[in-house]
């Protein structure tokens, strides 16, 4: 016999922001952000625990609280304003489209049911009954007193610092026209507002609601139960012999369940003085009874056990129920998700009941506002301490909104995430500046990671200045149209440091950095120079520019410079009587004629091309071939230092990133770490960030600079698979300043990769507070422009030369390689 809905609904109006049933019960509702899965401690774990059950016991005799997780499967669906981002963004948001994840939804309703209302069972259900009344009216005293009440459980959750709350306002919880409220989403299993539709539900023989198929399976029958219970377990994918990894002790039922399901988890709060009165004469029944069985002995010992930690340990005695509701579309797939379910239910050591004739009636209950309906028969009496251990305590990553930031994976699933690095995290207080150091042996995906990561500042505005000695950057370079230095015999490494754009002014950084610049061509680093000498570089300098002024014909370089030096400067020091002992200039001259032209090093100081390096958004120096020069290092260096610098200082309201690869190991021995110091302490009041990237931990330990500056002024740090220090990984916890939750993270990447997908994990702390693993995952476009296997390398510019340009070649080599995996699957 078929009844109509609007008939049998318990729910008689939603008023204020309120539920209230026909019954007389009230209800409010809150949807809850909970913390992101495989992030927290064992000893959060506990302390998030602990604030449940602190938050329990602030609410009122007679209530009910009722925890609704939903696991609803989804696909990642393309945002066209990605694909106008550039070449490799619309690649990558392509790459991701239709990638499954679950999402979830997580709601706490918290039930006061009216005084004197019936007990309900399975048989005296609402869904089974005929007429429906409320037994009381509402009181106006009793109602602020239960908002009252469920403010100081909302307080002390958000107190917690796990959880935020918001109170779901009336018109979320009721349907219109156009959004459905939450009671309707439940009915029709609604995974969002916008889905509106209506169908039949079926409880006889099929259990379904429109197309979809329904299993439920319970938690309720104690000798199901598991035998022991705690805030956490291990997660044995992710520990090592020496760390343990921890989830949620109900992680199993949230997301690791892989299905579209809904986890209900019910607490009854009656008062405890009438349930151990009540336990206490169901322990003289056994008491009476045992001696005609064991069973009845082995009875009368457990509640007496019970009843002795209830009283000797102030336990607050509850009434529990949880239960996994499971649909699909395809009646063929519901044998897999029985043995999914059995299988989650097993790694807590607990047995579930796959309910058939009771689940009409439990699933009513689990209706929001409806849990004071809920079958007593159905539950088992616990405490509230061990009922909380089977709360759901994460959800999956979120999102930042922050409009800065990088693309990775969700460590679950690989569903995209964009991800605030650097303002984000110091809007929220966690970091106090920018700077990223970044470790990872070769091999572990370090490449990858930092072309990401600099590709996607790039793209978002910010002028990058790189120094590598490995040629990691060069596709990323010459795809973005950026100034690329390197050496070669052919074609020289070559700068203008004297050059000045149009409009601009020779300011005072400009006038140090290129006496830096002559005084490390003309003296050694462990030669001294006097203040005279300093006075007469200053002159030269000035007045050299001043010459420029007045001979617009003159293009500025080190040759015109020279030349000056020996004409109109020379003369200048004769007029003034200036001593040889004051200032040498034949010395000076001579020990810089190898830079003037028809020297050895004519090229090094005279480029007249990529002057602009101002207002070039995207430059690679590359040092692998002049990094032991003795000459031509520490110029070049200088003329790095001196372009960023002129960066940092001149470009006001930009963001500026420098990125120095293992190239920072010869800066530093090469008389610059004080350069490093600084930059590191200062680049943040600059809207900037420095990173540095290296591969060995040996260099960390052999390197003041690193330890001193680099470490204690980076407040991100990058880890990728350590593995093979796994061994000696304290030593490198206490350099970097790890907790022990960070190492059990670090030694758990890429521990259980997806087979079926090809990418790397990398770990990512910020200010050491908020620590994650994520998935570096790109599209077969982005691998081809990050690459640095030698063979692909040399096949990509193959293509770049036989098509025009980087962009196209990777297109089309691309393209064929999709094409040649699709014809082998």
């Amino acid at each position: 016999m078929e009844k109509r809905l609007e008939d049998i609904i318990p729910i008689m109006t939603i008023e204020e922001d309120t539920i209230i049933s026909k019954q007389g019960d009230i209800t409010l509702a809150f949807v809850v952000q909970l913390p992101e899965l495989f992030t927290l401690s064992d000893l959060e774990y506990e302390a998030f625990h602990q604030a449940w059950v602190k938050a329990l016991k602030v609410l009122p005799h007679g209530s009910v609280f009722h925890k609704q997780d939903w696991f609803t499967e989804a696909a990642y669906r393309i945002d066209p304003s990605h694909l106008e981002k550039g070449f490799l963004s619309a690649a990558s948001e392509r790459f991701f489209n239709e990638r499954p994840f679950l999402h979830h939804q997580c709601y706490v309703l918290l039930t006061r049911k009216a005084s004197g209302r019936r007990v309900a069972t399975s048989l005296a259900s609402s869904l089974l009954s005929a007429n429906l009344l409320p037994a009381q009216l509402r009181k106006p005293k009793l109602f602020q007193e239960f908002q009252d009440q469920c403010g100081q459980f909302q307080r002390i959750m958000a107190d917690s610092g796990f959880v935020q709350m918001k109170r779901l306002a009336g018109d979320e919880l009721a349907s219109n026209d156009l959004l459905a409220g939450l009671v309707e989403r439940y009915c029709f299993l609604q995974a969002a507002p916008d889905e509106k539709m209506v169908a039949d539900l079926q409880f006889k023989e099929n259990f379904k609601v429109g197309n979809k198929h329904l299993q439920l399976y319970t938690l309720a029958d104690v000798d199901n139960l598991p035998p022991l219970c705690g805030p956490r377990i291990n997660y044995e994918r992710y520990s090592t012999d020496r760390t343990k990894f921890s989830v949620g002790f109900a992680a199993p039922l949230g997301h690791l369940l892989r299905c579209n399901h809904i986890y209900n988890q019910f607490i009854f709060l009656d008062d405890p003085n009438t349930a151990i009165k009540k336990l206490e004469e169901k322990r003289l029944r056994l008491q009476s009874l045992a001696a005609y069985s064991r069973e009845n002995t082995l009875a009368k010992d457990a509640v007496n056990e019970f009843l002795n930690e209830a009283i000797g340990q102030q336990r607050l005695p509850v009434k529990a129920h949880f239960n996994v509701l499971v649909w699909t579309d395809d009646r063929l797939e519901l044998k897999g998700m029985r043995n999914l379910v059995s299988s989650a239910f097993s790694q807590m050591d607990a047995v579930p009941k796959h309910e058939v004739n009771g689940a009409p009636q439990i699933h009513w209950a689990g209706l929001p506002g409806n849990a004071g309906d809920f079958p007593a028969n159905e539950c088992f009496d616990t405490f509230a301490e061990q009922a909380c251990c089977f709360l759901n305590l994460e959800t999956a990553y979120r999102s930042s909104l922050s409009p800065v930031g990088i693309r990775l994976g969700d460590r679950l699933t690989g569903a995209p995430v964009h991800v605030d690095l650097s303002d984000e995290p110091m809007q929220r207080g966690i970091c106090t500046n920018r700077n990223k150091f970044i470790l990872g042996p070769s091999g572990s995906g370090k490449s990858f990671f930092t072309n990401h990561m600099v590709r996607s500042y790039y793209e978002q505005g910010t002028h990058v200045v790189l120094v590598d000695v490995g040629y990691s950057y060069v596709g990323l370079c010459e795809l973005v149209g950026g100034y690329y230095f390197r050496y070669d015999e052919k074609d020289p490494i070559r700068f203008n440091p004297f050059y000045i754009n149009a409009g601009e002014v020779l300011d005072t950084e400009k006038k140090e950095s290129i006496k830096t610049l002559l005084l490390a061509l003309w003296k050694k680093d462990d030669e001294q120079y006097n203040r005279s000498e300093y006075v007469a570089l200053s002159n030269a300098v000035q007045s050299y520019y001043c010459y420029l002024a007045q001979h617009s014909e003159v293009f500025p370089c080190f040759n015109s410079f020279y030349e000056f030096l020996e004409g109109e400067f020379v003369a200048t020091l004769n007029k003034d009587r200036v001593k040889e002992k004051d200032f040498d200039i034949a010395n000076f001259l001579y020990v810089l004629r190898p830079y003037y032209r028809g020297g050895e090093f004519d090229y090094l100081l005279n480029a007249e091309q990529n002057l602009d390096l101002l207002n070039k958004r995207f430059i690679l120096f590359e040092l692998d071939n002049i990094k032991d020069h003795p000459i031509l290092f520490p110029v070049v260096t200088i003329i790095i230092m001196e372009v960023f610098i002129s960066k940092m200082r001149k470009l006001k309201g930009v963001r500026k990133m420098i990125l120095i690869e293992e190239a920072w190991k010869a800066i530093a021995r090469e008389g610059m770490a004080e350069y490093i110091k600084y930059l590191f302490k200062t680049v943040r009041k600059f809207f900037g960030e420095a990173v540095v990237v290296t591969q060995d931990i040996e260099d960390i330990i052999s390197s003041p600079v690193v330890k001193q500056a680099i470490i204690n002024n980076s407040d991100c740090k990058v880890l990728l698979d350590q593995s093979k220090y796994q061994n000696k990984f304290d030593q490198i916890q206490e350099l970097l300043g790890l907790t022990v939750k960070e190492k059990a993270m670090v030694l758990s990447v890429n521990k259980a990769n997806d087979p079926s997908k090809k990418y790397k994990e990398v770990f990512v702390s910020l200010g050491g507070q908020l620590s994650k693993v994520y998935r570096t995952e790109v599209s077969l476009e982005e691998y081809l422009a990050y690459t640095t296997e030698e063979s692909e390398k040399v096949k990509v510019a193959q293509y770049a030369e036989k098509w025009g340009s980087r962009k196209k070649g990777i297109a089309v080599l691309a393209k064929e390689l999709r094409d040649g995996q699709n014809k082998t699957a």
